[in-house]
């Protein structure tokens, strides 16, 4: 899992200053207690429920036990964010994938991570940028993946920025591979991604690439890395919805600015009940995958004029949403430290489990 057009930073700095049950493969989980209370159910008949194995990125499951995991429990999408997840993009491992998610009546979504080459997280050692996408369209077309998933960046590539210039750099890469993408009649999926752009800048970059192949795989949780209300980013990027990421978000005022941290579903304050009721009659028909992230807070210290220096195009409108966010906010710690990897990983399923569960109750599934 944004995009940018008109505020200074002196403009944005008087503002700061004003803003204040089935079983499971491998290691079995520990009982995970029961998801916050209270979510409305409604139906929504035309969203398909899945899960990002980002959720289970601790679990060293094959891609298999994965797809049998999520099977058991009610996704009929599995979204392999990252190479790793399915195991190799060897032609007979993405066909016996494909055998098994047929089986279990599931449909496969694959993807990578970084795309522009002039991101601090992209992998030169596996190729450019376009050796690495086509490779991946070719999986795509083997495992029968609709989409590929793909990243600029992240907040590191604001700085010093500009992220515009990534921006343009990743376009230039979609446009070296967009006969190859037409021609496998998939598109590439873009998403918001730990912190690097807001919504204004993933709708330039796919406007400027060619929506006609590129598209939006919107993070529900991203947007606030970008301090930005995730309800904005619904809005400005649903006519481009190609998959997504849900989880759910606090966020509250402290001295230096706001903290974020993501938390379960239905733990946050950012509305989470009302974004997946808009999700679902914005985006019907596409998937909605679960990323169960749970971690301690991360501090945005707004309120010093050189935070400012990558967001200076943004809008102060769009500012004071995220700051009506945090109003309503309350402190959180950090979660418990878990006491060796076996209990990280059983606290990650029922991470997810819990999430699993909310999500389910509140999509009356």
């Amino acid at each position: 899992m944004t995009r940018r057009e008109i505020v200074t930073l002196a403009a944005a700095a008087p503002l700061a200053a004003m803003a204040g049950p089935a079983p499971v493969p491998g290691p079995g989980p520990a009982a995970a207690p029961d998801p916050a209370p209270g979510p409305a159910p409604f139906p929504a008949p035309g969203v398909k429920f899945g899960v990002d194995l980002f959720s289970l990125r601790s679990q060293n499951w094959s891609p298999f036990e994965l797809l049998d995991y999520c099977a058991a429990r009610g996704a009929v999408v599995v979204h392999f964010s990252e190479i790793r997840f399915i195991g190799s993009l060897e032609p007979e491992n993405l066909k016996r994938v494909r055998e098994h998610a047929a089986k279990l009546g599931i449909e496969v979504e694959i993807g990578m991570r970084s795309i522009c080459p002039t991101s601090k997280m992209f992998d030169p050692a596996a190729g450019t940028a376009e050796q690495q996408l086509s490779r991946m369209i070719d999986a795509a077309g083997v495992v029968g993946s609709r989409i590929v998933r793909a990243v600029l960046g992240s907040s590191e590539d604001r700085r010093p920025g500009p992220i515009e210039s990534h921006i343009e750099s990743t376009v230039k890469v979609l446009k070296n591979v967009r006969s190859k993408a037409v021609d496998a009649n998939l598109k590439i999926a873009i998403e918001n991604h730990a912190g690097d752009m807001q919504a204004r800048e993933v709708k330039m970059l796919i406007e400027e690439a060619g929506r006609d192949f590129v598209g939006s795989c919107l993070d529900s949780g991203n947007p606030l890395w970008t301090i930005e209300d995730p309800h904005l980013t619904l809005e400005t990027l649903h006519p481009y919805v190609l998959t997504s990421h849900l989880r759910d978000s606090a966020v509250w005022l402290v001295p230096e600015g706001a903290a974020v941290a993501w938390v379960r579903m239905g733990e946050g304050n950012v509305g989470i009940d009302d974004f997946v009721r808009q999700y679902a009659a914005l985006c019907p028909g596409r998937a909605l995958s679960l990323e169960s992230i749970v971690n301690g807070p991360r501090v945005f210290p707004y309120r010093d004029p050189k935070f400012w220096e990558p967001y200076r195009n943004t809008p102060a409108w769009e500012f004071q949403r995220f700051i009506a966010l945090a109003e309503r906010g309350k402190a959180r710690g950090n979660p418990p430290r878990a006491s060796s990897p076996e209990e990280s990983r059983a606290r990650e399923r029922e991470d997810l489990e819990a999430s699993i569960r909310y999500t389910r109750k509140l999509l009356e599934m």
